[in-house]
């Protein structure tokens, strides 16, 4: 069923993913309303830009691997193991400094740092999660984000995985796929974006909610800086 789903996508561009019906239903359930901007913009008329901000950005492998970039993933699964260290070492420490104090009834037990989890998902992984799979966390739907990225990568060119990921990925609350980013951040047609403008919206993508509410912060404009520097060494699909 998804493999023909999927071989359909080569001439049909899907209305829609599982992630942005999510997004829907979530949005009409707890405010009462609809908010969901996206236009569909093709490969040609996407900006080379914004294709090299984001490769640059979230996968520099992209034109080279088959879907799953097991390096990238074994070095995020390093990245996590030595944050889960640092900050067991840190909580340790603060059940430390917490024992030694006098009791009191008013007291409260400081909470426990949670580790930064950091992630090493491709572009085509990052489509596949969109288009067909929930939000859960776990081993299964991990698997089944794999097999769905290696068909999408047999069925797909390069090219069709792109520009299915600019027009269906998030870029903030209701905001979905180049277009509508381009218009919501800088009011202008996604084809006339700036390389700075592009990185910034590579800069998002992680965390687009978040960084909605701050688009211009210094974090976003460091970091479309030392993107922007990179872009010209992405090998475009």
């Amino acid at each position: 069923m998804f493999a023909l789903r999927i071989a359909l996508m080569r001439w049909i561009d899907p209305a829609s993913t599982t992630f942005q019906r999510t997004e829907i239903w979530r949005l009409a359930s707890t405010r009462g309303e609809v908010r969901w901007s996206q236009e569909w913009t093709p490969y040609a008329r996407l900006p080379a830009s914004l294709k090299r901000a984001v490769i640059a950005s979230e996968d520099a492998g992209f034109t080279d691997h088959g879907g799953v970039d097991w390096d990238a993933i074994e070095k995020a699964w390093e990245r996590n193991e030595r944050a889960q260290a640092r900050v067991d070492k840190l909580n340790e420490e603060r059940e430390r400094r917490a024992a030694s104090r006098k009791p009191s009834a008013a007291s409260r037990p400081a909470p426990s740092v949670a580790p930064k989890v950091v992630g090493g998902s491709t572009i085509t992984q990052q489509l596949a999660k969109n288009l067909f799979l929930s939000g859960e966390r776990s081993l299964p739907r991990k698997g089944q984000e794999f097999v769905l990225s290696v068909m999408l990568e047999t069925l797909l060119d390069k090219q069709r995985i792109l520009e299915l990921y600019l027009n269906h990925v998030e870029w903030g609350e209701g905001v979905f796929g180049a277009q509508a980013a381009a218009e919501h951040y800088f009011r202008t047609d996604a084809a006339q974006l700036a390389p700075m403008q592009s990185a910034r919206l590579a800069v998002m993508l992680p965390a687009p909610k978040r960084f909605e509410k701050r688009p211009a912060s210094p974090y976003v404009a460091g970091r479309a800086a030392t993107i922007v520097a990179r872009m010209g060494a992405v090998e475009l699909p």
